[in-house]
């Protein structure tokens, strides 16, 4: 498959079907209910801005997805900065460059917002996703992640 050959376009309500169809894929179990939350969250808060992005072929079946929102204010954090906090591309159209143009297209996307800076979180065990922030210019932050088992 070519990259010509894929667009990107803001996701929508009626997207939900194959972003739940492709992270299954991708992590071998369902999550319909986390989508369901960041669905109503995307489509139907009135201060959401949208941020979310889909690959899709020409014949506009969607091979992938990333999924991200602006901080308004949580944690001290101002408005010039977003999270990406899910991404996928189907395995069937994995290693053709889509996530980069996701990546490329998200960026760009948030930049038009005045957005400044990206955070994302990775386990330190997934080498493939280090590997592919790492390939978009994304860098260890000066903000550490505490957690706390219960």
């Amino acid at each position: 498959m070519n990259k010509k050959t894929i667009s990107t376009r803001l996701m929508r309500a009626d997207d939900f079907e194959a972003v739940v169809r492709i992270d299954e894929k991708v992590l071998g179990v369902s999550r319909p209910k986390y989508y369901e939350m960041k669905f109503e969250k995307l489509f139907k808060s009135k201060e959401f801005v949208p941020t979310s992005l889909v690959a899709e072929k020409e014949d506009k079946t969607v091979v992938g997805f990333v999924m991200g929102e602006l901080f308004m204010g949580e944690y001290g954090i101002f408005q010039e900065e977003a999270t990406l906090d899910t991404i996928g591309v189907d395995p069937d159209y994995q290693k053709q460059g889509i996530g980069g143009k996701l990546m490329h297209e998200f960026v760009d996307h948030l930049k038009d917002l005045g957005v400044q800076k990206i955070h994302t979180l990775v386990s330190l065990n997934d080498s493939r996703l280090i590997n592919f922030f790492n390939a978009n210019q994304f860098a260890p932050s000066k903000i550490i992640n505490l957690e706390r088992s219960l």
